[in-house]
């Protein structure tokens, strides 16, 4: 018989390493596939977080508002006086500035003018400061209320001064800047309109309404 011709090349082994290099080489597949996606699953979720953040920045850090100027209470000292066509008050008036922004206020030199019926009776000098984020600031001042240099006699003066109660108006600008960081500056502005009265009996204000 003639011998057996042999192959030139070598016969796939039929044992099952090949099957574990090619289940190896699928596990190395899957593995680095996974890998893939948990990097674009992180680069995702820090996009979200970042658009989070400026999102909250925006809206709520770089809103800026106009802070709170109120007149709040006051307590007369040494000069009261009043007749039933006049009057002569020395007033210390409390003001609180409250400041809602994220950045502190910074104001100016201001003047609060108080007035009775349309006439300014009085006014109060604040000085130049600040009011700290988020917070309330208070000032006080003294003003002297008069009557006599720009009222005339009237009947309603003297049925306002009879009755006990003297109806005024406050209104004040205070001019600044919102700070935000040493960086960010805006500029903003301090509104008082309020309307009061005086118990002259009672030497005390109430009834202290604001817009």
């Amino acid at each position: 018989m003639a011998e057996k011709e042999q192959s030139p090349y070598p016969l796939v082994p039929t044992n099952g390493h090949a099957r574990s290099d090619e289940e190896s080489d699928k596990e190395s597949t899957e593995l680095r596939k996974k890998k893939r996606m948990k990097c674009v699953a992180y680069v995702v979720a820090f996009a979200v977080f970042q658009t989070i953040i400026i999102v909250v920045f925006v809206l709520f850090v770089m809103r800026f508002k106009s802070p709170k100027f109120r007149v709040r209470d006051a307590s007369f000292i040494s000069t009261f006086n009043f007749t039933n066509d006049s009057f002569d008050l020395v007033m210390d008036a409390q003001f609180t500035i409250k400041n809602t922004n994220f950045g502190h206020f910074k104001y100016e030199r201001g003047i609060v003018t108080f007035s009775y019926d349309g006439m300014t009776v009085g006014e109060a000098e604040l000085r130049k400061a600040r009011a700290r984020a988020r917070s309330t600031k208070k000032v006080s001042a003294l003003v002297t209320l008069s009557s006599s240099s720009n009222l005339p006699t009237n009947s309603k003066l003297t049925s306002d001064l009879g009755g006990g109660i003297l109806p005024l108006t406050c209104n004040s600008k205070l001019d600044g800047k919102i700070h935000l960081m040493k960086v960010i500056k805006k500029k903003k502005s301090a509104l008082m309109d309020c309307t009061l009265d005086v118990n002259l009996g009672m030497k005390k204000i109430q009834n202290v309404q604001c817009k």
